[in-house]
């Protein structure tokens, strides 16, 4: 197979997700303007030749949602595309390989970075996917400095204290501790608790966040902190402060008796019935607590000694789950929930530890993950046939490679900006925002007025 196809019929492994949103769509009323066009279509196609487009053609990333502007160079829309590894997939004969570097040889003989690059030339991600953080002008700011006190939140660690120099000359002093900011704060965090209700003239803005699938906000914040691009401030899960305490040891060689990891211990049924259903046609290692077949939550370092390397002798596996995960070649990684943007350390973890993620997630995964570095599982119709084309990349070097060509070609689409929106970046974004507002200063909203 020389890709994912779309499922067929019948009941995705998708399906079994919860969507906390549905939009309804009314599709069925187009139904006989579509059936005319798609008759009027077969008539046209059956004059066109078609002979320099390859059957692998559907493996190439469709353009960039919500735009309507021609390529640069209109020939591209008669140049065959690039075909590369993935999309010759099952030409070769089956290979089981364990060693990165051999693989990566592979593919570098077969593709090469410049047909990678060329294939992913004219594709961009959804620029509404992800907020551009330079975006406001400079002229907007109405503070030079802005002091943040942090309040009962969980996601924020202590690192992120301190003194930012942000974009336009812009500082930023952002504090749990709110003696060291010597001064009444123009801004104050809040995530566990709700803000106050009210807010009177000379007293902080109020930040609420929530990065939670269900993204509520609290009714009376000054500005609101989500996942979301139509969020107020944009966090992704994309970067490093969520995590840093984690061993980020990467093994050089790749299982191949065992291809698949998973690790999870909020064991909801939608989520373990898609890993019972995968396993049962892949030989996999389940760590954490939901459906553990590796004899208890203790044997990371038993089965990788390696991990133990730079002082990192906790046994518990969440200590070593890069580490450990980083040793197969794919990682299951489902979310929560279905959700748009809603893309968690789930699918990031994988890449930072040089696999494959196995992704049921985020709709417009596409538009916040590199291009080409994971699989998405809903575009199968069946535990059977995403197993299938699993099994028949994890035998070809060349084309499992491939799903790390990103990292050593440097195209990195929407991600790159999925980064620079993540967490790691909140203190000079929130400040920034703040300061367009007038911080501490800001006009005091009329009383009792609620947020929308």
């Amino acid at each position: 197979m020389s890709s994912p196809a779309p499922p067929s019929s019948g009941r995705s492994l998708a399906s079994l997700i919860p969507a906390y949103s549905v939009k309804l769509n009314r599709a069925y009323l187009l139904a006989p303007a579509v059936a005319a066009g798609l008759l009027a279509a077969v008539l046209l196609f059956s004059l066109v030749d078609f002979s320099a487009f390859s059957a692998s053609s559907r493996a190439l990333p469709p353009p960039s949602r919500g735009s309507s502007r021609a390529p640069a160079n209109a020939s591209a829309l008669s140049r065959a595309p690039v075909r590369t590894a993935l999309d010759t997939l099952g030409t070769r004969p089956p290979e089981p390989f364990t060693a990165l570097r051999d693989a990566y040889a592979r593919w570098d003989a077969a593709v090469g970075c410049p047909a990678f690059a060329e294939k992913y030339r004219s594709w961009s991600p959804d620029p509404a996917a992800l907020q551009d953080p330079e975006a406001a002008p400079c002229g907007e700011l109405r503070l030079p400095h802005v002091t943040l006190a942090v309040r009962g939140v969980t996601w924020v660690p202590d690192i992120l204290d301190g003194v930012y120099q942000c974009r336009c000359g812009m500082t930023c002093l952002w504090s749990r501790n709110e003696e060291a900011l010597a001064d009444k704060p123009d801004v104050v965090l809040y995530e566990i608790w709700p803000p106050p209700d009210t807010r009177k003239q000379g007293e902080p803005l109020r930040a609420f966040m929530d990065i939670e699938p269900t993204r509520k906000r609290s009714g009376h914040e000054d500005i609101f902190i989500g996942y979301h691009a139509d969020d107020d401030v944009q966090v992704t899960y994309a970067g490093k402060f969520f995590r840093i305490t984690h061993n980020y040891h990467v093994a050089t060689h790749k299982r191949d008796d065992v291809l698949v990891y998973w690790s999870s211990s909020r064991c909801f049924e939608h989520r373990n019935k898609i890993a019972r259903e995968l396993f049962r046609h892949l030989p996999a290692h389940s760590f954490g607590r939901c459906e553990n077949n590796v004899g208890g939550g203790d044997k990371a370092l038993e089965f990788y000694p390696d991990c133990a390397r730079d002082g990192h002798s906790s046994s518990e596996w969440w200590d070593h789950l890069h580490c450990a995960m980083s040793h197969y070649k794919f990682v299951l990684a489902i979310e929560n929930t279905i959700a748009d943007s809603y893309a968690t350390e789930k699918l990031y973890y994988a890449l930072e530890a040089g696999s494959v993620p196995i992704y049921f997630g985020a709709p417009n995964a596409r538009d916040l993950a590199p291009p080409g570095s994971f699989i998405d599982g809903g575009a199968f119709a069946s535990a059977e046939e995403l197993a299938a084309y699993v099994r028949e990349v994890a035998d070809d070097p060349a084309a499992y490679a491939e799903f790390h060509a990103w990292r050593r070609c440097g195209v990195v689409g929407g991600y790159g900006r999925n980064r620079l929106d993540s967490l790691d970046t909140l203190p000079c974004r929130l400040c920034e925002r703040a300061s367009r507002m007038g911080g501490r200063h800001a006009p005091a909203p009329p009383p009792n007025a609620t947020v929308s």
